[in-house]
């Protein structure tokens, strides 16, 4: 219903999606191993909504989320990303929407009814995404609304898996309020960037909020010889699984 229909020359995917660019590197094999973990706690837990996050601004949640939502797609999943980081969006600008006015926000304040009429098709068969919308002034507000639980009601008629790239824990209170509604919780944090305290109280706040931590995605890992994924390098992605018990 929400792929992409042909409509001449398939757009070139921005550099950050490399799941689509460079499927063979070794950053996408790393993504792989991630979306393989997670199917192993969506077979155990029956996950459908799936939520990414991070301690602080600029840990790389975004690009994490937005390849990771590929991968599960060009496994034969149908996916859908919200982009709920109402303050900081970019899925529109990864997967190049044009229509940024017509989003998540626009149905949280009933301009619109249907929630199909924010989803987007994308360059990725299987992937439709929801942009964030226009920047509202109450963004926690909205996120906690009744509406965004109906967001997730509604989207499980057409997609196998919702994959939200949420806002950072500890800046605002969006991500930890959305935590509580999804079935589980990836938690990004960046090598040699991201303060040890800081992962801690995230995860403090986190199971506060009653979520459901699936594990922790070690990002810009500097292998030997090699420069991060940030400095246009060799870096690659890490992945910690802990099922919940």
């Amino acid at each position: 219903m929400f792929n992409r229909k042909n409509k001449g020359p398939e757009p070139v995917a921005p550099a950050n999606l490399f799941t689509v660019n460079e499927p063979s590197s070794v950053i996408a094999e790393q993504v792989k191993t991630i979306r393989t973990n997670v199917s192993f706690a969506q077979q155990a837990q029956s996950l459908r909504t799936i939520m990414v996050t991070s301690a602080m601004a600029s840990e790389g949640k975004s690009i994490v989320t937005a390849n990771l939502a590929v991968e599960f797609a060009q496994a034969g999943k149908r996916v859908v990303l919200i982009d709920a980081d109402l303050r900081r969006s970019t899925v529109n600008r990864t997967f190049r929407i044009r229509e940024v006015n017509r989003g998540l926000t626009n149905y949280l304040v009933r301009q619109i009814d249907d929630i199909t009429e924010v989803c987007h098709p994308t360059m990725v068969e299987n992937l439709a995404v929801i942009p964030s919308g226009p920047t509202p002034p109450n963004p926690a507000e909205l996120i906690g609304s009744p509406l965004m639980a109906t967001v997730f009601d509604q989207l499980k008629q057409y997609f196998d898996l919702i994959i939200v790239d949420a806002p950072p824990i500890l800046p605002v209170t969006d991500g930890q309020i959305l935590s509580n509604m999804v079935d589980g919780v990836i938690l990004v944090v960046r090598q040699n960037y991201t303060d040890k305290r800081a992962v801690v109280d995230t995860k403090e706040r986190l199971e506060q909020a009653q979520a459901n931590i699936l594990g922790v995605v070690l990002n810009d890992v500097r292998s030997e010889g090699h420069s991060g994924y940030y400095n246009n390098g060799d870096g690659y992605y890490g992945y910690e699984y802990s099922e919940k018990k």
